[in-house]
C-alpha cells in the first residue's frame, strides 16, 4: 500500500506559463524524490502598471510518495 503526501507549489517565469511550469516541475526533482504527478490548479500573471505582464505563474499541486 502507499501513501502519498500533496503539497502546493507555485512556478514563476517571465517568458511564459509553460516555462514556469517546466522551472518548477526541475526545481522540485532536485530535492523531492517519488514525484507520482503535478496538476495545475490556476495560472495567474502579474502585470505593471500599464497592462504589460511581467511574470506568468502556475499554482500547482504535486503529489510523491512517502518513504
Amino acid at each position: 500500500m502507499a501513501v502519498l503526501k500533496v503539497v502546493e507549489l507555485i512556478g514563476t517565469s517571465d517568458r511564459s506559463f509553460d516555462d514556469a511550469l517546466k522551472q518548477l516541475a526541475k526545481r522540485a526533482c532536485r530535492t523531492v524524490r517519488g514525484i507520482t504527478g503535478i496538476h495545475i490548479v490556476d495560472q495567474k500573471v502579474h502585470c505593471d502598471g500599464k497592462g504589460n505582464i511581467v511574470e506568468y505563474r502556475v499554482v500547482c499541486k504535486m503529489a510523491f510518495k512517502v518513504e
